[in-house]
């Protein structure tokens, strides 16, 4: 057995994928697909201020001695 994605892109289809589903056919695994959350959105606050100010000195504060290294 293969697994694929499809794209619905009319109502009347899945009336069609429900028959199939029926008539033992195919299986349907996944009726919609979730919205992807943006990083940013699921990581805003969670880091409380001080930290962050920190972390964001201590950043540009490596990317500094990286730029100014002597190899």
């Amino acid at each position: 057995m293969e697994t694929v994605l499809v794209q619905i892109n009319n109502n009347k289809a899945y009336k069609l994928l429900e028959d199939l589903e029926d008539l033992h056919i195919i299986k349907v695994l996944k009726k919609s697909i979730e919205q992807k959350q943006k990083l940013s959105d699921k990581y805003a606050g969670k880091l409380p201020s001080d930290i962050a100010d920190e972390l964001q000195s201590f950043v540009t504060h490596s990317r500094k001695e990286w730029n100014n290294r002597n190899i």
